[in-house]
């Protein structure tokens, strides 16, 4: 942690398909001082979409959505392009594939409107955009914002207790502050400093931040442009939770859902059913033919001719660096939050050292 700069680590194991040990290790802030323990809530980084993917599994299995449906039959977002018609040919499964042609993010979403860069379901285009496209779609047909229905169907029933989208008085009080990478440039903080600004408005308003949709972000926005540094808010979007990024939590929380994508001896009637658990952690298409794939949510990485598993990591803000990664068979898993810049070399070791494998998904 010294050496990459690192100021905050926690840790979490799964064993037999249970949440078995978890630790913080270092500072959750450095000017305070302030130990990490199981109170510290990380930002989950891009660990948030396989999240998200599990909630929109569970929708499909209620029937709400269908995985191979294009998601203008659902919701047309005002910010697609008008002359793409590649985009009425995107699906469900094409978003949590990463294969709906779209770019990650927008530099300009205020004025550029969104469109394809390649044709969908052929070919991985890693994709935040398509992520808070599903978003709305999710919105549009649950009629609730993503942290409600986040908290009903998964947090509540898998005791993800300290777990947000957004922001709430629990995170402000326990949220672990960031720090560049040793010599790197800092970039401007997105989610860490945008909630702050965002609860007061939400206060005034008398809606929670974790009821807000996006007529809600519409409305603030001006509001939010007024109080805060210019360029800090600059479309309804920033207002939002965000189902690619925006996920905060202890580690703890992270490895309790993992387990609920292994095997279950007993499954509840909240989680996904056996076979879309199975077709969650199916290869969909191809990042490295005969190693890496994509999963749905998942990334997926050959052990064994008869074995794969599937993991994913996340970044923020150039100060926060996450990973998981799961062995569906043995129903074994490992959960790494770091609050610094340098944190990828820390998770890589202690998967190693963990594992005794150095996974492919490394060198990507």
């Amino acid at each position: 942690m010294r050496a990459f700069g690192v100021p905050g680590v926690a840790i979490a194991v799964v064993e037999r398909g249970e949440l078995a040990w978890h630790r913080g290790f270092g500072v959750a802030d450095v000017e305070s001082g302030a130990a990490v323990d199981a109170d510290s809530v990380f930002e989950c980084a891009s660990l948030s979409k396989p999240v998200f993917a599990y909630l929109v599994l569970q929708l499909v299995d209620a029937g709400v959505l269908q995985l191979d449906r294009a998601l203008v039959d659902y919701h047309r977002p005002d910010f697609l392009a008008g002359d793409d018609p590649r985009l009425e040919r995107i699906s469900v499964r094409d978003v949590l594939r990463h294969g709906s042609g779209l770019p990650d993010w927008r530099a300009h979403p205020e004025r550029d409107p969104l469109r394809t860069i390649a044709e969908p379901g052929q070919r991985v285009n890693y994709s935040g955009e398509a992520f808070f496209w599903l978003q709305r779609v999710v919105e549009t047909v649950t009629g609730q914002s993503l942290d409600q229905l986040a908290q009903r169907r998964l947090f509540e029933p898998a005791g993800m207790r300290g777990s947000t989208y957004t922001w709430n008085a629990h995170a402000a009080r326990h949220s672990v502050t960031g720090v560049p990478a040793p010599g790197a440039q800092p970039v401007v903080e997105t989610f860490r400093a945008q909630w702050p600004l965002l609860q007061p408005l939400a206060e005034a308003q008398g809606k929670p931040l974790s009821a807000w949709t996006w007529d809600d972000a519409v409305r603030a926005l001006p509001l939010a442009q007024a109080a805060a540094p210019e360029g800090m808010f600059v479309w309804p979007g920033d207002l939002l939770a965000n189902a690619a990024a925006s996920l905060r939590g202890p580690v703890q929380d992270y490895a309790r859902f993992i387990a609920h994508v292994m095997r279950r001896e007993t499954r509840q009637e909240w989680e996904i059913g056996e076979a879309t658990r199975q077709a969650m952690l199916a290869p969909q298409l191809a990042v490295r033919p005969g190693w890496l794939d994509k999963g749905l949510g998942w990334n997926l990485e050959r052990v064994d001719a008869d074995a794969r598993w599937f993991f994913h990591g996340g970044s923020n803000a150039g100060r926060y660096k996450t990973f998981a990664v799961g062995d569906p068979q043995r129903r074994r898993g490992l959960v790494v939050m770091t609050s610094g810049g340098g944190g990828t070399g820390v998770y890589q070791r202690i998967v190693r050292a963990a594992t005794g494998r150095d996974m492919l998904a490394f060198d990507l």
